[in-house]
């Protein structure tokens, strides 16, 4: 009996002493990704005075050890479970940024920037397996929202703590910010690394005990297919944009200051934070595809006052306040999609394949984070921005439809459409099974 009252209380509150630790890990996580990642290229090229072209092959390595490393992650997560891959990733982020800082030569920087952009990249699909261990069918959109909102926090505040270290006089000040971010994950990996993962996972799943494992089976799941498409898209038209197509649009179409677009990075993360809960009760009770639609139009809103900023970039004061609403729109979208991207991967998961299903959706999201800037900057570079504009309108517009495409492939459970007592009576069914 007791056991059934604590399953009962899990099941609707989820792992709660754990799934605090899993989100302080998060946070944490992004803390030392914001402490460091925006001053890597003026470290390797003005610090070091290696140059830009090396600069460049600093981030390129970073990008193609999450490609080669996360093949083999999801595996590990199902094999081991996702606290020892989630300590191994630690232990390699650690060391990574740790010989970062003191690295001197291009040589060194580059296996430094190997080991810790795949320390980093192993801890990611770790931390989403452990939040849907920890959580439940009921709790698991909260979770994830809670996630993305720490995340974007963590690194907003990372970024303004590592802002005042930073003297590029000062080649030590550098040594010092990759130091502390070591100890970040060292810290990630004593608080988070360390919590107890629930005996049983909580995934309210049907599946079978046989039939294909690892990426074969991943491919074989037609619904997960569609929904890595998706995703992609939306990585590749936001994410990928982000700080990097948008950004050189800004300062060398429109004009903006690099302040000035400081300032409306930070529209973005406070829209995020102050947004991110409500937006969790608002699509609890929709269709998941359908937030993922109108996290597309939303952001077709922002492509439009980008449009409306290069054609009114002459007025300087009407110029800004429309690229610091693409930012904030972003940020709608964003909140939008938190809620409800993490949830559908865990849903469409066997439990017994749930580190692959991450895995394989962080690969798809870094994959196209590493192809969006490199077209966005290109064609901005170019001069031809409005065609750039009209490309990310068009991805955007594919959103839209992808997302409503979506739908028929999905069970009411996945896409959150299935009625408040039917849950209620799959969640005692489970109960009582277990």
């Amino acid at each position: 009996m007791t056991g059934t009252v604590k399953q009962q209380r899990q099941q609707r509150r989820g792992a709660g002493g754990p799934l605090r630790r899993v989100q302080i890990g998060n946070a944490l996580s992004a803390f030392g990704s914001g402490f460091t990642m925006p001053y890597m290229f003026v470290y390797v090229d003005q610090v070091r005075g290696l140059g830009s072209l090396a600069a460049g092959m600093v981030f390129t390595v970073f990008a193609l050890a999450a490609l080669a490393v996360l093949p083999f992650i999801g595996r590990g997560i199902d094999k081991y479970g996702p606290r020892p891959v989630l300590l191994a990733g630690s232990a390699l982020a650690a060391t990574g940024a740790f010989a970062f800082g003191h690295a001197t030569g291009t040589p060194a920087l580059l296996v430094s920037s190997f080991l810790f952009g795949a320390g980093v990249t192993t801890c990611q699909p770790a931390l989403a397996t452990m939040i849907v261990r920890c959580s439940t069918a009921a709790t698991r959109s909260h979770a994830f929202a809670l996630q993305f909102t720490l995340v974007n926090l963590g690194m907003g505040i990372g970024a303004l703590v590592g802002g005042q270290i930073v003297n590029v006089a000062d080649p030590a000040s550098l040594t010092r910010l990759f130091t502390i971010e070591a100890a970040t994950f060292l810290g990630l990996a004593l608080v988070t690394g360390t919590a107890r993962m629930p005996a049983t996972p909580l995934t309210l799943l049907q599946e079978k005990s046989d039939g294909p494992t690892g990426l074969r089976a991943l491919v074989a799941d037609k619904a997960m297919l569609r929904l890595c498409l998706l995703a992609g898209l939306i990585f590749f038209t936001c994410y990928g944009q982000f700080e990097s197509g948008v950004a050189a649009f800004a300062t060398d179409t429109v004009g903006t200051a690099p302040s000035t677009l400081g300032f409306a990075i930070g529209a973005n993360a406070l829209t995020i934070v102050v947004l991110q809960m409500f937006m969790v009760r608002i699509t609890a009770r929709r269709r998941r595809t359908t937030a993922m639609a109108a996290a597309g139009v939303v952001w077709l809103g922002a492509w439009a006052m980008a449009l409306v900023a290069g054609l009114i970039r002459t007025e300087a004061m009407a110029a800004t306040v429309a690229i610091v609403s693409i930012y904030a729109l972003f940020g709608v979208g964003e909140s939008l999609l938190a809620p409800t991207m993490g949830p559908i991967v865990a849903d469409l998961a066997p439990a017994r394949l749930l580190g692959t299903y991450n895995a394989g959706y962080s690969l798809v999201k870094q994959i196209a984070i590493a192809v969006g800037p490199a077209v966005g900057v290109l064609l901005v570079g170019s001069g031809t921005w409005p065609l750039y504009l009209a490309a990310m309108a068009g991805s955007t517009l594919l959103i839209v439809a992808l997302a409503l495409r979506l739908r028929p492939h999905l069970t009411p459970e996945q896409d959150n459409a299935a009625p408040a007592v039917v849950r209620a009576t799959v969640v005692r069914e489970l109960q009582t099974a277990a």
